[in-house]
C-alpha cells in the first residue's frame, strides 16, 4: 500500500510508523517487516487490552505469522496503562542483536514519549485520587492552585481543572511539583534521528470511506460476538472499554439500540477520532517524514 520507497529505509535503524485508525499503519509495517525484517510493535493504546482482538484492529493470526508482533493484547482487561507503562514494556525490545523494532500505533503520546523522553512520576494512589476529586467536585480549585509551587503554575492551565488537579496530584503524592519533574525527563529512548519515523497524513474523505467499511468488517469477523463474551465484565469506567465500538456495541447487547444504530454511533465515533489524530500529529509531528495517502 506503500507510497514509500522501502528500500530506501535504512534497515540497521528503528521505524516509527504513526497515523490515524484505519489509514493502514499495520499492512505498512508488515510489508517492511518482510522486505527488510523487523519485529513489529504495537504503539496504539487500545490494542494492548486483552479481550478486544476483533474491535481494536489487532493483528490476526494469518499477520502474526508473517512477523512478530509484541505488545498485542498484553495487559488485562481490566488494568490500567498508561505511556509510562509503555515505555517500561518497549524499552527491553529496542536493542535485541537481530530484533529491528519496528513500532506502529495511533497513540501520539505513547511516540512523543519515545522520541522526546517522559517524566518517571510515580502513579498517583487511589486515596490521593479521592482527595483530590473531592476538592473539585466541591468547587475549591483555588485552594488546590494555592498548593502548587510558583513555577508549575506558571507553566499549565490554571482555567482547567483537570490540568489543576493533575499537577496537585502529583505535588501532593510526590512532595515535588510537576514543573520540576519534567525539567527532570530523562534523555529519549529513541531520538528522531536514530530512527527512521513516519507518519501517515490521510485523506479525509478516502479515511472516512475505509473507516465505513472497516466497521462493517469487524461485525462480519465476530466484533459483536466479541462484545457479548465481554458484556458480564464491561465497565464503561475501564481504559479497556473505551475502545471505539465497545459502548456502543454493548448498548445493543443490552438493547438500549439496534446494531444499525450502534453501527452508526460507531463510525461517527470513529471518524471524529481520526479527525484528532491528525489534528495532534500534523501540529506535534512536524519534524517527522509525512507520507501523503491516498
Amino acid at each position: 500500500m506503500s507510497q514509500i520507497d522501502i528500500s530506501a529505509i535504512d534497515r540497521d535503524l528503528p521505524v516509527l510508523i504513526a497515523g490515524p485508525t484505519a489509514s493502514g499503519k499495520s499492512a505498512l509495517a508488515l510489508e517492511i517487516a518482510q522486505a527488510q525484517g523487523g519485529v513489529i510493535i504495537n504503539a496504539d493504546a487500545s490494542q494492548v487490552f486483552d479481550g478486544w482482538r476483533v474491535l481494536t484492529a489487532r493483528p490476526d493470526a494469518a499477520d502474526e505469522a508473517r512477523a512478530e508482533h509484541i505488545l498485542y493484547g498484553h495487559v488485562p482487561f481490566d488494568s490500567a496503562y498508561s505511556a509510562g507503562k509503555w515505555l517500561r514494556d518497549v524499552a527491553p525490545l529496542l536493542n535485541r542483536e537481530g530484533k529491528r523494532a519496528i513500532i506502529v500505533g495511533g497513540t501520539g503520546l505513547y511516540f512523543l514519549a519515545l522520541t522526546q523522553g517522559l517524566a518517571d512520576i510515580p502513579e498517583t494512589t487511589s486515596e490521593v485520587r479521592q482527595q483530590a476529586n473531592s476538592l473539585r467536585d466541591s468547587n475549591k480549585l483555588a485552594q488546590m492552585i494555592a498548593a502548587l509551587d510558583a513555577k508549575t503554575s506558571a507553566k499549565i492551565d490554571l482555567q482547567n481543572p483537570m490540568r489543576v488537579q493533575r499537577a496537585w496530584e502529583v505535588q501532593t503524592q510526590t512532595g515535588k511539583g510537576l514543573a520540576q519533574w519534567h525539567d527532570e525527563t530523562p534523555a529519549p529512548l529513541v531520538p528522531l534521528d536514530h530512527c527512521t519515523a513516519l507518519v501517515l497524513d490521510a485523506d479525509t474523505q478516502w479515511l472516512n470511506a475505509r473507516i465505513a467499511r472497516r466497521f462493517d468488517l469487524m461485525l462480519e469477523q465476530g466484533a459483536l460476538d466479541e462484545a457479548r463474551a465481554n458484556l458480564s465484565r464491561y465497565d464503561p469506567e475501564l481504559l479497556s472499554c473505551k475502545a471505539i465500538g465497545a459502548p456502543e456495541l454493548a448498548a445493543h447487547l443490552r438493547g438500549e439500540i439496534t446494531l444499525d444504530d450502534a453501527r452508526e454511533a460507531a463510525t461517527i465515533a470513529t471518524r471524529q477520532f481520526a479527525k484528532r489524530q491528525r489534528t495532534w500529529f500534523r501540529a506535534r509531528m512536524k519534524n517527522w517524514h509525512s507520507i501523503k495517502l491516498p
